[in-house]
């Protein structure tokens, strides 16, 4: 099959390429920014530019969608709408304008909102922020394709944080800050953190090919949830640190994160602590993800290994030093 991957050059865009290259079909990534990896199987394109992303796509059997505005300080806030909203616009009209009949989307479990508990499919969206609203509300604008045409199939997969080699997400963030002992436990990490290695996500993606028309909708989480206990003594065990570190109560990072914040307002610069991170580290994010078994996927890496090949590429020093 002849796939486009949009935002093809980032962290997940790049390994789907890999996984879907591997397996034969002839895939090209669109990004505002080049790849590294594969610097001559794609071209820059803004999904929000109608007339370049409707001309890249032509010839296209499947699109796989992961372009999206997704940090936590994006500004202005518009952006997101700009960009996730308009992208998926844009894209919709790119298909029908090539007769593309497979979209796979991925959305995020941000649509769900802060403890909100063990969400599933069928749970009611409540986004806490405009990165989950702009996310959801480009979900409507995919399935109000798919449904025009009993012909198309749109998969719509809400990922968890996901991780890996060369990742700069939350998880790298945590790490990196352990690594370089700055990490302060707040809070007594009892929540528990819904995650994925990237090398499952991808192979569910490609995975997603097999599936017949309609529309369809996963949580992807890899299985056991963590807590960020865990998960931050697993870290400094492989960076040969004991135990979890300083710790400090909620109500002190929360106050920290709005004295950040208030800098960043009268500064302009960007802080790694505001009151939207401390909230998301404390806040459990659970999601259930047991209705990918139905489809017959078998994740092929566990968390630990995960964990482990990432600390290895992304931070030899420690990993060697332990």
């Amino acid at each position: 099959m002849k796939i486009a991957v949009t935002g093809g050059a980032g962290f997940i865009g790049t390994v789907l390429m890999e996984k879907l290259l591997s397996e034969g079909h002839e895939a090209f990534w669109l990004d505002i920014r080049s790849s590294e990896t594969y610097p001559d199987k794609g071209e820059n394109v803004d999904v929000t530019h109608q007339e370049a992303l409707t001309y890249a796509l032509k010839g296209v059997d499947a699109v796989y969608h992961l372009a999206a505005e997704h940090r936590d300080d994006v500004r202005p806030i518009q952006k997101y709408y700009d960009v996730n909203v308009g992208g998926a616009k844009c894209l919709v009209q790119a298909c029908k304008d090539n007769g593309i009949h497979t979209i796979i989307f991925t959305s995020t479990v941000a649509v769900y909102g802060l403890d909100a508990g063990e969400s599933s499919e069928e749970s009611t969206p409540a986004p806490f922020n405009d990165y989950g609203t702009s996310k959801l509300e480009s979900e409507a604008v995919f399935e109000e394709w798919a449904r025009e045409d009993t012909a198309r199939k749109l998969v719509t997969l809400r990922l968890v944080a996901t991780f890996g080699p060369n990742n700069r997400g939350n998880v790298y963030t945590l790490m990196d800050q352990i690594a370089r002992g700055r990490f302060i436990m707040i809070g007594n990490g009892e929540n528990r953190k819904s995650v994925a290695y990237v090398g499952n996500v991808a192979a569910f993606l490609a995975h997603t090919l097999s599936f017949g028309p309609g529309i369809q909708l996963y949580n992807y989480a890899d299985k056991p949830d963590l807590t960020m206990r865990d998960m931050v003594a697993d870290i400094r065990s492989s960076m040969g640190m004991q135990g979890l570190g300083p710790v400090l109560p909620y109500g002190l990072g929360l106050a920290g994160g709005a004295v950040f914040d208030g800098l960043a307002k009268v500064t302009g610069r960007n802080f790694p602590i505001s009151m939207i991170r401390v909230k998301k580290f404390c806040a459990s994010t659970i999601v259930r993800a047991d209705k990918i078994e139905g489809t017959g996927f078998k994740r092929p890496y566990t968390l630990s290994h995960g964990l482990q090949e990432m600390a290895r590429v992304d931070f030899p020093a420690q990993v060697k030093a332990a």
